[in-house]
């Protein structure tokens, strides 16, 4: 209830100052974050839910239909929570939204005719964890971890992407993760693609797993590779170099530097490196928690670091990436999908001793 109450005051505050009478919340992570973790999602690839939250000055309402209500006011326990169900048949009308806000001025999360645009405003609001939801980002990330290394190791030349794909996705189920990005792709796929999607295509020598996990709402972006047989001398030298990329790019993320600071690191990073254009063929990260990217590190970006927040860094080399989802505190950034026993490199970065996952040779 003390979750709620903090993250509601917070959005109100937000109507106030926007000068709105309520917010319609459709998003699976503003669901999420708003009931302390709770699920409207049933279609994971969509980014709306089953049920949408209407919150006002002095009310917080759930607008669903009967086949989701009776999951949510009996395994989720809102009512308790202090949300009012307002119900409808599935096959009925849903005429609950029009009588509640009736006269209302109302924003919202996603692009609705009429409402204001607040999705800008509530990704920064969700960014910033509260205590109890750093504690559970730590265990989302263990259990990612686990599963990530659960799957790499059972990895097999032979094996399709399809089949790799599914290892990851029945490692994640297993601790109650959804897998809602499961990208793999083998030997030169991963040298063509940044977003590879998973083919039938088999493995010969070199894998890229790629995660991002959610549990209670919250979600852990993490990659790992496997290589089978000695690495050649250019798959050495840029993994060495994206890891000494990555660590440069946590270094930055102190709290009160930008955004903006931090990408000029990054961009600093790659140049020393020797890789001064690779940047630029995908975007690098940026803070996380109930989206796999809230939004993205820009330069220029006037965002703030702070701590309590989460990020996700990805940077890349063509052939090579290195990407962990990491929590900012006061000393530095915890890494919450660090995977155990996983070979690593230890670099020295901004005053700091940071370990990089380096590929697993087998």
């Amino acid at each position: 209830m003390e979750e709620i109450q903090t993250k509601l005051a917070g959005l109100r505050r937000l109507l106030e100052l926007r000068g709105l009478d309520g917010a319609l919340l459709q998003r699976n992570s503003s669901f999420a974050w708003a009931t302390g973790g709770s699920s409207a999602a049933i279609n994971i690839a969509s980014t709306t839910g089953e049920a949408a939250l209407l919150i006002t000055q002095k009310d917080a309402y759930i607008l669903t239909n009967n086949i989701e209500a009776t999951r949510l006011e009996g395994e989720e326990d809102l009512c308790s929570k202090g949300f009012q169900f307002y119900t409808h048949a599935w096959h009925g009308a849903t005429d609950a939204f029009e009588t509640i806000a009736k006269g209302m001025k109302l924003g919202a999360d996603v692009a609705v005719p009429g409402l204001t645009d607040l999705s800008g405003e509530l990704a920064r609001l969700r960014v910033n964890l509260l205590p109890i939801e750093q504690d559970r980002l730590r265990k989302v990330g263990r259990d990612c971890a686990l599963a990530m290394s659960q799957a790499v190791h059972a990895v097999r030349p032979g094996q399709s992407e399809q089949e790799i794909a599914s290892l990851l996705a029945a490692a994640c189920l297993e601790r109650g993760v959804e897998p809602i990005v499961n990208l793999i792709a083998t030997d030169e796929r991963i040298y063509r693609f940044r977003h590879p999607t998973y083919s039938a295509k088999t493995l010969e020598r070199y894998a890229m797993l790629v995660l991002c996990g959610r549990k209670h709402g919250l979600v852990v972006s993490i990659t790992r590779f496997v290589h089978f047989g000695p690495l050649n001398d250019e798959l050495k030298r840029k993994s060495a170099a994206v890891a000494r990329i990555d660590a440069a790019i946590i270094a930055a993320t102190r709290p009160g530097r930008t955004l903006g600071q931090v990408f000029s690191a990054a961009q600093a990073a790659y140049a020393s490196a020797g890789y001064p254009a690779e940047w630029q063929l995908h975007h690098q990260g940026g803070p996380a928690g109930y989206e796999p990217r809230e939004y993205l590190a820009l330069p220029g970006s006037a965002d703030l670091v702070e701590a309590g927040q989460a990020y996700a860094w990805n940077p890349s080399i063509t052939g090579a990436k290195s990407e962990d989802t990491v929590l900012v505190t006061l000393d530095g950034c915890e890494v919450v999908s660090e995977v155990p026993g996983w070979p690593v490199e230890e670099i020295q970065s901004g005053g700091l001793t940071l370990h990089r996952p380096m590929i697993l040779v087998v």
